[in-house]
Protein backbone atom coordinates (compact mmCIF):
# COMPACT_ATOMS: atom_id res chain seq x y z
CA UNK A 1 0.00 0.00 0.00
CA UNK A 2 3.12 2.27 0.53
CA UNK A 3 4.16 2.63 -3.37
CA UNK A 4 0.56 3.40 -3.84
CA UNK A 5 0.40 6.42 -0.82
CA UNK A 6 3.83 8.04 -2.60
CA UNK A 7 2.55 7.48 -6.11
CA UNK A 8 -0.39 9.92 -5.25
CA UNK A 9 1.69 12.92 -4.13
CA UNK A 10 3.73 12.95 -7.28
CA UNK A 11 0.66 12.27 -10.06
CA UNK A 12 -0.83 15.53 -8.20
CA UNK A 13 2.66 17.50 -8.27
CA UNK A 14 2.83 16.54 -12.19
CA UNK A 15 -0.79 17.57 -12.63
CA UNK A 16 -0.13 20.80 -10.86
CA UNK A 17 3.33 21.78 -12.82
CA UNK A 18 1.59 20.84 -16.31
CA UNK A 19 -1.25 23.62 -15.13
CA UNK A 20 1.07 26.35 -14.48
CA UNK A 21 2.55 25.91 -17.58
CA UNK A 22 -0.62 25.86 -19.46
CA UNK A 23 -1.72 29.00 -17.78
CA UNK A 24 1.97 30.74 -18.42
CA UNK A 25 1.36 29.57 -21.83
CA UNK A 26 -1.63 31.14 -22.51
CA UNK A 27 -0.65 34.72 -21.03
CA UNK A 28 2.38 34.53 -22.92
CA UNK A 29 0.38 34.61 -26.29
CA UNK A 30 -1.77 37.13 -25.76
CA UNK A 31 1.27 39.68 -24.39
CA UNK A 32 2.38 42.61 -26.85
CA UNK A 33 4.89 42.15 -29.23
CA UNK A 34 7.90 43.48 -26.85
CA UNK A 35 10.85 44.07 -30.05
CA UNK A 36 8.34 46.77 -32.00
CA UNK A 37 8.55 49.47 -28.35
CA UNK A 38 12.41 49.69 -28.44
CA UNK A 39 14.92 50.98 -30.42
CA UNK A 40 16.44 48.53 -33.28
CA UNK A 41 19.80 49.85 -33.03
CA UNK A 42 21.96 48.48 -30.15
CA UNK A 43 25.41 48.64 -32.06
CA UNK A 44 25.66 51.17 -35.08
CA UNK A 45 28.96 51.60 -37.72
CA UNK A 46 30.51 54.61 -38.43
CA UNK A 47 30.11 54.32 -41.99
CA UNK A 48 29.77 51.66 -44.96
CA UNK A 49 30.62 51.81 -48.94
CA UNK A 50 27.98 53.07 -50.84
CA UNK A 51 28.16 51.08 -53.02
CA UNK A 52 27.24 48.27 -51.10
CA UNK A 53 23.85 49.51 -49.85
CA UNK A 54 20.67 48.82 -51.53
CA UNK A 55 18.27 50.93 -49.31
CA UNK A 56 18.62 53.11 -46.44
CA UNK A 57 15.79 53.64 -43.87
CA UNK A 58 15.82 56.36 -41.11
CA UNK A 59 13.81 55.94 -38.30
CA UNK A 60 12.92 59.13 -36.32
CA UNK A 61 12.57 59.65 -32.15
CA UNK A 62 9.57 58.73 -30.78
CA UNK A 63 7.71 56.85 -28.34
CA UNK A 64 9.20 53.63 -29.32
CA UNK A 65 12.98 55.11 -29.32
CA UNK A 66 14.68 58.39 -28.51
CA UNK A 67 16.57 58.26 -30.76
CA UNK A 68 17.33 58.63 -34.31
CA UNK A 69 17.91 55.34 -36.11
CA UNK A 70 19.68 54.62 -39.38
CA UNK A 71 19.02 51.06 -40.96
CA UNK A 72 21.27 50.51 -44.18
CA UNK A 73 19.98 47.45 -46.00
CA UNK A 74 23.08 45.81 -47.83
CA UNK A 75 23.16 44.48 -50.97
CA UNK A 76 23.59 41.08 -49.24
CA UNK A 77 20.07 41.52 -48.01
CA UNK A 78 21.97 41.98 -44.35
CA UNK A 79 20.74 45.15 -42.40
CA UNK A 80 22.82 47.30 -40.57
CA UNK A 81 22.66 50.16 -38.22
CA UNK A 82 24.58 53.47 -39.04
CA UNK A 83 25.55 55.96 -36.61
CA UNK A 84 23.36 59.23 -37.92
CA UNK A 85 26.06 61.48 -36.08
CA UNK A 86 28.64 60.00 -38.00
CA UNK A 87 30.29 62.21 -41.56
CA UNK A 88 30.29 59.27 -43.74
CA UNK A 89 26.57 58.23 -42.71
CA UNK A 90 25.46 61.84 -43.25
CA UNK A 91 27.10 62.25 -46.69
CA UNK A 92 25.45 58.72 -47.30
CA UNK A 93 21.93 60.19 -46.52
CA UNK A 94 22.33 63.74 -48.22
CA UNK A 95 23.91 61.32 -51.52
CA UNK A 96 20.22 59.17 -51.47
CA UNK A 97 18.16 62.27 -50.95
CA UNK A 98 19.43 64.00 -53.39
CA UNK A 99 19.31 60.82 -55.91
CA UNK A 100 15.51 60.95 -54.68
CA UNK A 101 14.55 64.21 -55.47
CA UNK A 102 16.49 63.91 -59.20
CA UNK A 103 14.21 61.22 -59.75
CA UNK A 104 10.88 63.06 -58.48
CA UNK A 105 11.97 65.90 -60.78
CA UNK A 106 12.13 63.34 -63.72
CA UNK A 107 8.60 62.55 -63.13
CA UNK A 108 7.33 66.31 -62.93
Amino acid sequence: MAPAANAAPRLLRAAMLLLLLVAAGRRAAGAPVVNELRCQCLQTLQGIHLKNIQSVKVTTPGPHCDQTEVIATLKTGQEVCLNPAAPMVKKIIDKMLNNLSQHRSLFK
